[in-house]
């Protein structure tokens, strides 16, 4: 049995798979080509309680995506939308909701409605001619965005899972490298993290 399709896609994977800046994400979305989402515990805005999936402001947090690389990695919500309704709501909270770069989604549906609307899905692909079955490039985008948010696991065998689970979970096809591959390709990646460390 197949799995079901991705429910959302990291700005980072997006960035990955459009071959893209984080800035052009930010401002495709600044100008509803898609929304950028994230996913809050319930908080409350005046009788309301809203929880879940909610749509960011990006406009009210375009410092995080800085061309240049300078921004910070994390920002305070003091407004939002819930998903599925057109108005913003204030944040009762005066500290507001802080939210970092890895919290920011798109969803699958919106990622797949954009593609198509662009044309991304004909776009010729960057490796023409290459049979490489596995998503290299946005496994290391992915390491490289873990190791900066919460630094190297305890144990080479705990970072090796995590990559397992990340082909898991990325995978369109089901397929993904086998553990010694995926050895072979970051053993050398921690020896020299560690090394250093």
């Amino acid at each position: 049995m197949a799995l079901p399709p991705r429910v959302y896609f990291t700005l980072h994977e997006a960035a990955a798979r459009w071959d893209c800046a984080l800035a052009d994400i930010a401002g495709w979305a600044s100008v509803e080509k898609f929304d950028i989402v994230t996913a809050i515990a319930p908080v409350a805005s005046g009788m309301q309680i809203v929880a879940g999936y909610v749509v960011v402001p990006v406009t009210d947090i375009l410092q995080m995506f800085r061309r240049c690389g300078t921004g910070p990695t994390r920002s305070h919500l003091r407004r939002m939308r819930p998903k599925n309704q057109g108005e913003w709501i204030m944040i009762d909270d005066p500290a507001g909701i802080e939210v970092t770069l890895a919290d920011l989604l798109i969803m699958a549906e919106d990622v797949r409605r954009f593609e198509t609307e662009c044309d991304l899905l004909r776009r010729p692909a960057s490796h023409i001619g290459s049979t490489t079955r596995y998503d290299w490039d946005g496994m290391y985008i992915a390491l490289m965005v873990r190791i900066h948010d919460q630094g190297l696991p305890a144990t080479q065998a705990e970072w090796l899972g995590e990559v397992q689970d990340w082909f898991v979970a990325t995978s369109e096809s089901g397929e993904v490298p086998d553990e010694r591959t995926i050895r072979r390709r970051l053993t050398p990646i921690w020896k020299a993290l560690r090394g250093s460390a």
